[in-house]
C-alpha cells in the first residue's frame, strides 16, 4: 500500500455540515436493519446478501457512467483486501451481536470504537488531540466497561462482539485516512464494497450457513437495507471522512446511538 495523504480543515462548511446530518440520521439505522434481519435469515447471510446488492447497485451505477477503473483495485490490492476482511468481519459480528443484546445497548457499547479510532488519529495518524477529545474517550471507556460487565452470559458475549466488530471497523476506517484519502472516490467505494462481499462469500461458506433470503418480505429489507445503510450511508461516511480529522469525525459519531435507542423502542 502507497501512503497518501490530504490536508483536512477543523473549519467545517454548510455542505459538509449538511452532510454530517444526514450521515448521523442514517448511520442510526444500521444495528436496526441487523436486528430486522435476524427474523429471517443468518447473521451471515444478511451480511452477504447486502453487500451483494450494494456492489451491483454501485457497479451498475459507474459502468453506466463507463468510470470503472480496474487498475485502481491491483495498484491498492493490499489496501482493498485489508479493508474488505476487516468490514466483513465487522459486519458479522455486529448483526450476531443484535441477536444476543439489544440495538440500542449495542449502539451505546459501540462507542467504545472511539477510544480505538482516537488511538489511531493519534498514534498512527498523528493527529493532535484536544483536551474534549481526551474527556470522550475517557467517558467511553468507563461506559464500555460498566455495560460490558453485566450479570448474564448472553450479555457479555453480545458486549464482546459489539467491541469485537467496532475494533475492527475503526482499524479499516484509519487505514482509509491513511492510505485512501486520494484515490478516485466512485473506484475507491466500489472496491471497497467488492472485497467485503467477497469476504463475506468466503465466511459464509465456511460456517455452513449458505442460503437464500427466505421471502419476497425478505428480499425487501435486504434491498432497502443494502441501499440506505451501505451504499447512500458509507457514501456519506466516507465523504465526510475525506473533509476533516479522523478524531473529530469520530466523535460526532458518538450522537448516533441517541437515535438507535429511539429507533430501538419504536420498532422494538
Amino acid at each position: 500500500m502507497n501512503q497518501t495523504t490530504t490536508s483536512t480543515s477543523d473549519t467545517l462548511s454548510p455542505q459538509t455540515w449538511a452532510v454530517l446530518i444526514a450521515m448521523l440520521m442514517i448511520d442510526s439505522f444500521h444495528l436496526i436493519f441487523g436486528r430486522l434481519l435476524t427474523n429471517y435469515m443468518s447473521p451471515f447471510v444478511s451480511a452477504l446478501f447486502l453487500m451483494l446488492v450494494a456492489t451491483i447497485e454501485v457497479g451498475a451505477v459507474l459502468a453506466w457512467r463507463r468510470a470503472i477503473d480496474w487498475r485502481v483495485f491491483w495498484q491498492h490490492r493490499w489496501f482493498f483486501l485489508a479493508i474488505g476482511g476487516l468490514v466483513a468481519g465487522s459486519t458479522v459480528m455486529n448483526y450476531t451481536a443484535v441477536t444476543l443484546i439489544d440495538p440500542g445497548t449495542a449502539s451505546i457499547l459501540g462507542r467504545f470504537a472511539t477510544v480505538v479510532t482516537l488511538a489511531l488519529s493519534y498514534f498512527w495518524l498523528k493527529e493532535s488531540l484536544s483536551r474534549q477529545e481526551l474527556i470522550g474517550a475517557a467517558l467511553c471507556v468507563v461506559g464500555a466497561v460498566t455495560i460490558t460487565f453485566q450479570p448474564g452470559d448472553l450479555f457479555r458475549t453480545g458486549s464482546l462482539l459489539v467491541i469485537g466488530a467496532l475494533s475492527f471497523y475503526s482499524l479499516h476506517i484509519a487505514i482509509v485516512k491513511r492510505y485512501g484519502d486520494n484515490m478516485d472516490f466512485g473506484n475507491f467505494f466500489l472496491y471497497r464494497v467488492a472485497t467485503t462481499a467477497a469476504f463475506l462469500v468466503i465466511f459464509t461458506l465456511l460456517s455452513g450457513n449458505a442460503a437464500l433470503p427466505p421471502s419476497r418480505q425478505a428480499w425487501l429489507i435486504v434491498l432497502i437495507a443494502a441501499t440506505v445503510d451501505v451504499v447512500v450511508s458509507r457514501l456519506l461516511y466516507y465523504w465526510a471522512l475525506r473533509q476533516m480529522r479522523l478524531g473529530i469525525h469520530t466523535i460526532l459519531l458518538t450522537m448516533t446511538p441517541v437515535l438507535t435507542i429511539i429507533w430501538s423502542r419504536l420498532f422494538f
